[in-house]
């Protein structure tokens, strides 16, 4: 499948753009000035960007601890991603949620989400709306290896198959739950357990942008089309701890920068895209550019935002109807 130039061009700047925003919370968390905890997505860039391109602002996602990859991949703006990590009162969600519940409902990102295996049952109320409501949209929840072996996941599996909801569940499968392998917490395969719930099973290499686009083009059509239910197996890696701070003492010496030399997906995507000339290094070029000056600039106005007043406290709290 021929992809436009303008989808590619706007992919690349959403990788881009995770991984520099990334990079430079990296830096930024070790100053001290980055309140709680944050949990980073380098490495994993082509797996949200290739689901979320096939997405419409009125189609919903459900996102993870680790979530900032998934709002910058849906359009969520990094200024606002910025301040709300900050804890600033121009932030997304004025400060309140930090970097684990960044959320903009006005793109139909429900939210990253500190509960492991928190966003698969809220997929499942997404599409159930998108279903009665008919309006063609479908609902994806983004988890990984670890949540895959909650009860509210596999529940949610066994919930949208008998309702025929037209979700789409992206297992980030980057080998590691928190410190412990996947392959040694994981009862059988990803696959089997589709299986198990009569879903359709969809598998790909996380470190290429063309193959998760083309794969999870294929499962998010089958949902749209009102099929119901398919899984994504995304096969990828974090380049960083489980957290910040985390030493990954759990890892063998060399297999990161191994995956950083070998499995970058940036790299795999500009010079696949430059050697049969669908783009050329200089509008690549320009991209990194102009994302290095939105990053830094977005990291100037957080610093300088207020704090969030005390009579915020009890706002978007409760409901009023």
């Amino acid at each position: 499948m021929q992809i436009p130039r303008e989808v590619l061009l706007r992919s690349y700047r959403a990788m881009r753009t995770i991984r520099d925003f990334e990079e430079r919370l990296h830096v930024e968390f070790a100053t001290g000035e980055i309140p709680g905890f944050v949990h980073l997505y380098c490495g994993e860039e082509a797996s949200g960007v290739g689901v979320c391109s096939h997405l419409k602002d009125t189609d919903t996602i459900a996102s993870t601890h680790r979530g900032h990859g998934h709002c910058i991949a849906k359009g969520v703006g990094v200024d606002g991603m910025m301040a709300e990590i900050y804890g600033r009162s121009t932030g997304v969600c004025r400060g309140k949620g930090g970097s684990m519940h960044i959320a903009d409902l006005s793109l139909g990102m429900l939210g990253a989400n500190g509960i492991v295996g928190g966003g698969p049952p809220l997929i499942c109320g997404a599409a159930l709306s998108h279903k009665v409501l008919k309006d063609g949209g479908v609902a994806v929840a983004f988890y990984g290896d670890g949540a895959s072996n909650e009860g509210t996941t596999l529940e949610s599996l066994n919930l949208a198959s008998v309702w025929n909801l037209p979700a789409v569940f992206v297992v980030e499968d980057n080998g590691y739950g928190e410190a412990t392998a996947s392959s040694y917490a994981c009862a059988g395969t990803q696959k089997d357990r589709a299986a198990g719930f009569g879903i359709p099973y969809f598998e790909c290499d996380g470190t290429d942008f063309f193959a998760v686009h083309e794969t999870a083009g294929e499962a998010i059509a089958h949902a749209r089309a009102g099929k119901g239910p398919a899984m994504v197996h995304v096969h990828l890696s974090r380049w960083y701890g489980h957290f910040e701070g985390d030493a990954m003492t759990y890892r063998a010496n060399g297999e990161v920068a191994k995956e950083r030399a070998e499995q970058d997906c940036l790299k795999k995507f500009r010079e696949k895209v430059t050697e049969i000339s669908l783009l050329d290094s200089a509008s690549l070029d320009e991209i990194d550019a102009s994302v290095r000056d939105e990053i830094e600039q977005a990291v100037i106005k957080a610093k300088a935002a207020p704090l969030p007043e005390p009579e915020a406290l009890m706002q978007d709290v409760y409901v009023s109807y």
